[in-house]
């Protein structure tokens, strides 16, 4: 078993300019429904979430690039991050199978100018 890690950091105003400069191309191309649905229901911090989600997907490829045969084997819409009922944030693979993930942790944060993410996996 190993243990392997990705974090990332993103400006919020860089996600909010790419959403209002491409608008539903971007969000489309990036983000799932689901996730699209979340950020949007949070109103005025949405970019915030927004953010926190593209902060999350990029640190899964970080944890997971030795598992991929190229950067091209994964997409971000095969990345999802949805919350737990607890709110916990979580990582769903979508249309995509890696056996070797045996488990995924993530934390995500934001504040008014950053959000981060750190992702753990077991691989085997």
């Amino acid at each position: 078993m190993q243990v392997t890690c990705g974090t990332d950091i993103i400006e919020i105003n860089r996600i909010q300019k790419s959403i209002e400069e491409m608008g539903e191309r971007f969000l489309e191309r990036v983000y799932t429904p689901q996730e699209i649905a979340y950020c949007e229901s949070k109103k005025m911090q949405k970019y915030q979430h927004y953010a926190a989600r593209f902060a999350a997907k990029e640190a899964v490829f970080k944890a997971l690039s030795e598992q991929l045969k190229d950067k091209y084997a994964i997409e971000w819409r095969n990345i999802e991050v949805l919350n737990t009922l607890q709110g916990k944030p979580k990582i769903d693979l979508l249309g995509i199978e890696i056996p070797s993930i045996k488990s995924m942790d993530l934390s995500i944060s934001h504040c008014k100018t950053y959000a981060v993410a750190n992702v753990v996996m077991l691989i085997d």
